[in-house]
């Protein structure tokens, strides 16, 4: 397959599964277009990715918990930048520990809105762009999407929603040529659970206890779930829509907490 010329846009993309997504995107020779809040460490990836791999890298800065704002630059960037679009890669997620019981309508408003209702504006708005490549969406879920975990009830919350979207949108978009699918992590060595709070030592724990919930005994890295996401945005799973598939070490089928 040669994607000379083809553009992805992928969200979170200056850290752990949403950075390994852009490196593997880049190495096909995508042209790119990068969301996140680090605005550094998007300026050195466009710089890295442009001279390894010769691709076109724009770097766009904004926080998902204004995500119609966001949604509306993304679209402006994609018209006066690239003229198109191949693939979005809803990437973008935050975390938080909390029950029905704890957690604030505060907490549980933010979660939505980076972990939901970004997804959602930003896939309507390049819908249009991906109606005319006849392109794919995919979704970064979580195995908290389709098990249910306490103490995460924002997040479940949020990562259920993201699964029913993918799979109402995968119906809606079919007659238009766009395939929409989603991929469901267990735990995954990036800066997602630091960024929730945890320190160093509980995070260390984390990923040791993190052996015993999922089968085949280790934590996931960010690349392996990137190849996982290019699989489903390429030809090749070109019969693929609307599926949430798994990619966690066995643990929902364990439900191990």
């Amino acid at each position: 397959m040669a994607f000379s010329g083809n553009v992805a846009v992928i969200t979170g993309a200056s850290s752990g599964i949403g950075k390994a997504t852009a490196r593997r995107f880049a190495d096909e020779k995508f042209d790119l277009l990068l969301v996140g809040r680090n605005e550094p460490a998007l300026n050195e990836l466009s710089r890295d990715f442009s001279f390894q791999f010769g691709v076109k890298v724009v770097p766009l800065t904004g926080d998902l918990l204004f995500p119609k704002q966001i949604a509306g630059k993304i679209r402006s960037v994609v018209e006066n930048e690239f003229g198109r679009v191949d693939v979005l890669v809803n990437n973008a997620g935050i975390i938080q520990s909390g029950t029905i019981e704890n957690t604030s309508y505060e907490d549980f408003r933010s979660m939505m809105a980076v972990n939901v209702d970004s997804l959602f504006l930003i896939s309507q708005a390049l819908i249009p762009f991906l109606e005319k490549t006849k392109g794919s969406i995919v979704n970064v879920s979580s195995v908290a999407g389709i098990r249910s975990f306490p103490g995460i009830f924002a997040y479940g919350v949020s990562k259920a929603a993201v699964d029913q979207i993918t799979r109402i949108a995968a119906l809606e978009l079919a007659t238009k040529g766009i395939r929409v699918n989603a991929v469901n992590p267990g735990v995954v060595r990036t800066e997602l659970h630091r960024r929730s709070g945890m320190d160093e030592e509980r995070y260390q724990a984390f990923l040791e206890h993190s052996k015993m919930t999922h089968p085949l005994g280790r934590v996931g890295e960010p690349e392996e779930i990137a190849e996982l996401i290019f699989f489903l945005a390429s030809e090749k799973a070109g019969w693929i829509t609307g599926n949430t598939v798994s990619i966690d070490g066995g643990r929902f089928l364990t439900c191990l907490r």
